[in-house]
């Protein structure tokens, strides 16, 4: 078993930013790929960015040049920096772990006022 816990969300206005970090705990020897996810008003749960354990990254179009994920295999930790905000990016964030199971977070909501 995985256990994720998220931390960062908040209030921002449009143009800042902010910093999620997620810390993985448990049996995470085997985690491959790690990310965020995130999950809007009257929206779906989308794809934001993902790592895996070799570096290799993938991001959805409509944060590509403003999020930078990374990810500190060390540490078990990966961490979201969210500049250039925008109020379509309200949602809460979901902290994701695979390893073949796949593992989620609580989430943390992240607000962007216009």
């Amino acid at each position: 078993q995985v256990q994720l816990v998220e931390s960062g969300g908040g209030l921002v206005q449009a143009g800042g930013s902010l910093r999620l970090s997620c810390a993985a705990s448990g049996i995470i020897f085997s985690i491959n790929t790690m990310g965020w996810y995130r999950q809007g008003p009257g929206k779906q749960r989308e794809l934001v960015a993902v790592i895996s354990r070799g570096g290799r990254i993938n991001y959805a179009d409509s944060v590509k040049g403003r999020f930078t994920i990374s990810r500190d295999n060390a540490k078990n930790v990966v961490a979201l920096q969210m500049n250039s905000l925008k109020p379509e990016d309200t949602a809460v964030y979901y902290c994701n772990a695979v390893d073949g199971m796949t593992y989620w977070g609580k989430g943390t909501l992240v607000t962007v006022s216009s």
